[in-house]
């Protein structure tokens, strides 16, 4: 039986394996089919970054008239040359010594990208060699991005290719014309991997994974190259792409590249079209039950000159439960680069490490935002995972890749099922790092962050999107900015890093509120609760609600003759705000922050034309802080105990004549300890209630039950809640969640 190939093609992140391709290969896995996977994105992006790779580089950009800069990189060829294997290998973790070379002034040739501000020794700090390190390594390598940028493939960049050839292209023609060019250096390594690839594993489909627009040409060229060179192999694609560019999809010369296009997740889609192409290899093989000839799930495909669309199959998709476990077994995993391309810590995530990805829910449980684009299956369809068998999952890729972090690249992490992954991590005694995205809710208490912390969890990221209360009940987030700073001030305080997605140009936003919203975010990041940001501008969305329905909104668009990509639409605000003028400003602004500077500027001072001053107070967010009540457990938390008690005395007190008995409790924890004093009936009491709510128990203690009980024998729970003694004990890990 021919396995499935299933490709990444370049350009994806430099760091870590982009999950599709895993995921595909851990469900053909539990049906015990064969396949084989290459991150062709890595493995081109190592030909190019590599001793012999450059010097072809510099030879094609031999007498090409260059800009100052890319003439001084050219002039450095021999220092580049000499220095780049080891600069990967470094980037790659498998020569950490070479930190003290790189950071010393003289070991990597420099160019414009080193005209920076950044303070590297405030930055990283005296003995941060090796994120230093990885730092400039990494504006090495933006150099050379841009010489070959310049020199070689204008359409190059370190994490696309050809990217304006596939964002809502409505018409193919652009991205066809330009397959029809001679094929270049940076092409020439991709086929050469992608014909080595097929011969190792002599697939009966390949299948391509395009993400993002960025990812578009170079599988369009993968499959024009299978189509020549092995007619007989179908070519499939499927992802992030086609499932929100190519839902109108009518272009019948699409199909000259590919055989078949799949939407929204993958498996049954690829399951039905894997015993298709068995079925028609061989007429005596048996189709499945529920699968008849011709059938297909959500596949493109082209019949009789046109674009036909079958969804014929009545099969339903898969559980999450069913899909098995990611599978990175055939990927160089030691391969990966580990880059810093802003020096903060949170912002960092994205490139540094290699994260093993995972999913904890399909969909998102809130399914309200209206830029969003809800009425798709991957965000509609909510499902989660059981806590036990995330965790049995994560057992095993451990025990597979050998690395403990974890990426959940979920919509939106649902808090419940967070909580019980904590909780199962915990019982199990893992040590892991995780990091997943958020919405900014109050369900996130104190006490929910700091057991997130004691799992391994080490930062969030969330919308904070547009830090406007009116637009936020125009998003329908379901937030409002003060409750966003008391709950990342409940990470922060807990250990946990923030980063928020920030907006602007939404609808019907005006100037105003794109200055007031800034200020929101300069008080956030002086207040220290939140750690990383990024301002992204509002696109409108063919499949969000207001994409569905611009006119309620007030916006006029577009309507073009869609015949290939259709995601982003065009359209006017009744505004008439030019939002585009305040990036550079919006942008300039948030990295000062990020590293601790420009608090005391006026917003003013981040923009080269007149801008209104903000109508914030300039304590509103630490008047927020300061409002944020400490509020009684709900009725169905559990009670859980993540410390330690070493021992337990017991004392017998006497003043005038009477005496009682006391316990004191000597607390333990990784950085202090401290001693406990409480009542010895109270104290027998909750130390029956502490061993239930050990991490290993299997049920824990509800709070309605703990306080009726209580009630039961003393008076006044409230005191005892807040008093003295349980908040040391709140400390040292006595959380209600």
């Amino acid at each position: 039986m021919n396995p499935v190939l299933f490709i990444t093609p370049p350009f994806s992140q430099m760091n870590t394996p982009y999950p599709a391709t895993a995921y595909l290969k851990g469900f053909f896995n539990e049906k015990k089919w064969p396949s084989a996977q290459r991150d062709l994105s890595l493995e081109t992006l190592l030909r190019l970054f590599s001793k012999v790779g450059l010097q072809s580089v510099f030879k094609e950009a031999e007498n090409k008239s260059l800009s100052d800069n890319a003439t001084r990189i050219g002039q450095l060829q021999s220092n580049y040359i000499r220095t780049i294997d080891a600069v990967i290998r470094f980037l790659q973790n498998q020569d950490p010594t070479l930190a003290r070379a790189i950071v010393s002034p003289d070991f990597l040739p420099q160019a414009s990208r080193f005209d920076m501000d950044t303070d590297l020794e405030w930055s990283f700090g005296s003995m941060g060699y090796v994120d230093q390190a990885k730092y400039l390594a990494t504006l090495y390598l933006e150099d050379l991005t841009d010489f070959v940028t310049e020199a070689v493939d204008p359409a190059f960049g370190l994490s696309r290719y050809a990217e304006q050839l596939g964002r809502s292209a409505h018409q193919f023609d652009e991205l066809h014309q330009a397959l029809q060019a001679p094929i270049g250096l940076i092409d020439r390594w991709y086929l050469e991997q992608l014909a080595q690839a097929i011969s190792e594993t002599n697939p009966i489909l390949v299948c391509f994974t395009v993400p993002f627009p960025g990812n578009v040409f170079s599988a369009f060229r993968g499959a024009q190259y299978i189509k020549k060179n092995h007619p007989t192999i179908k070519v499939a694609m499927g992802g992030g792409f086609p499932n929100t560019e190519l839902r109108s999809l009518q272009e019948p010369r699409v199909f000259d590249y590919f055989d078949f296009i799949t939407l929204d997740d993958g498996e049954r889609p690829l399951e039905v079209l894997y015993q298709q192409l068995l079925f028609q290899q061989n007429q005596q093989y048996e189709l499945p039950v529920g699968i008849l000839p011709d059938q297909y799930k959500r596949t493109y495909y082209r019949e009789a000159g046109k674009v036909a669309y079958n969804n014929s199959c009545s099969l339903p998709d898969y559980k999450m439960a069913d899909v098995g476990t990611p599978d990175y077994s055939d990927l160089p995993l030691q391969k990966y680069l580990s880059v810093i391309e802003v020096a903060n810590p949170m912002h960092s995530l994205w490139t540094d490490g290699r994260w093993n990805k995972l999913t904890m829910a399909h969909g998102c449980y809130w399914g309200k935002c209206t830029f969003c684009d809800v009425s798709l299956d991957y965000i509609k369809l909510y499902e989660p995972v059981a806590a036990k068998l995330l965790v049995d999952r994560m057992e095993t890729i451990i025990t597979q890749t050998g690395t403990t972090g974890f990426h959940f690249v979920d919509e939106a992490a649902p808090p419940a099922l967070m909580r019980e992954l904590a909780l199962e991590i915990i019982r199990r005694g893992l040590v892991v790092s995780w990091w997943t995205n958020i919405r900014f809710e109050k369900r996130f208490t104190a006490d929910l962050c700091q057991l997130l912390k004691a799992s391994g969890c080490i930062a969030v990221s969330g919308g904070l999107e547009v830090a406007s209360d009116r637009l936020l009940a125009l998003i329908q987030k379901g937030v409002t900015v003060a409750q966003v700073a008391q709950v990342t001030q409940h990470f922060t305080q807990s250990g946990i890093m923030v980063h928020a997605y920030l907006m602007y140009g939404y609808p019907t936003q005006t100037i105003q509120e794109t200055i007031d919203s800034l200020e929101m975010v300069r008080q956030l990041f002086e207040a220290g609760v939140l750690q990383s940001g990024f301002w992204h501008r509002f696109a409108l969305t063919a499949h969000s609600p207001i994409g569905l329905d611009p006119q309620a909104y007030g916006l006029q668009t577009e309507s073009p003759d869609i015949q290939f990509a259709h995601n982003d639409v065009a359209f006017t605000d009744q505004t008439n705000v030019d939002h585009e003028a305040f990036s550079d400003g919006l942008k300039k602004s948030i990295f000062n922050y990020m590293h601790g500077i420009g608090f005391d500027y006026p917003l003013q001072y981040w923009f080269d034309f007149t801008i209104p001053k903000t109508q914030m107070p300039k304590q509103l967010i630490q008047n927020a802080l300061q409002d944020s009540a400490i509020l009684e457990p709900s009725s169905s938390s559990k009670l859980v105990w993540l410390g330690l008690v070493g021992k337990r005395e017991t004392l017998i007190k006497n003043k005038k004549g009477n005496s009682w008995t006391q316990q004191v409790w000597h607390i333990f924890t990784t950085q202090q300890e401290w001693e406990v004093v409480f009542d010895a009936d109270q104290a027998e009491w909750l130390w029956t209630y502490l061993e239930q709510a050990a991490p290993t128990s299997a049920s824990k203690p509800i709070y309605a039950q703990v306080k009726k009980d209580f009630e039961t024998r003393w008076d006044n729970w409230l005191l005892l809640l807040n008093s003295k003694p349980l908040q040391k004990l709140a400390e040292a890990g006595l959380v209600w969640v």
